[in-house]
């Protein structure tokens, strides 16, 4: 090991910097899908705010509270799915979502870095009736 530290520190620094400076955060104004959830092990919570145009997500924002994990991988999430169309979205893997934190996940912390995609796909859900 170096003094330069390694790249879990690199990794770690992205993830706090997206919890503490989360991108596409807050609400729409009358999105066209909005869904809610929480992860009841630990009191993490996510809204996402989906706005629809044609068959590409136009906008996302997120609301919620929790760990630095579950905040970091809404935040990421929010940054990856725009301009994306919503069969893209929907066929996004946990693998993929995982993979975009950039940092690995104990068994523990896996529903807190993937209830994001959760709560996105759940509002597509709802869009699609």
């Amino acid at each position: 090991m170096n003094d330069f530290g390694g790249v879990d520190d690199l990794y770690r620094d992205f993830i706090l910097d997206h919890y503490r400076h989360p991108r596409n955060a807050g609400t729409l104004e009358n999105p066209d899908a909005t869904f809610e959830d929480n992860n009841p092990l630990c009191g993490d919570r996510i809204r996402m705010d989906v706005r629809i145009a044609g068959d590409r997500i136009d906008d996302v924002r997120f609301a919620g509270r929790g760990c630095a994990i579950s905040q970091a991988s809404a935040s990421l999430l929010t940054e990856a799915v725009k301009g994306k169309t919503v069969a893209e979205v929907e066929q996004l893997s946990d693998e993929a979502v995982l993979e975009n934190l950039g940092i690995s996940i104990s068994a523990v912390r896996l529903k807190c870095a993937l209830l994001g995609i959760k709560v996105l796909k759940s509002a597509l859900a709802l869009k699609r009736g």
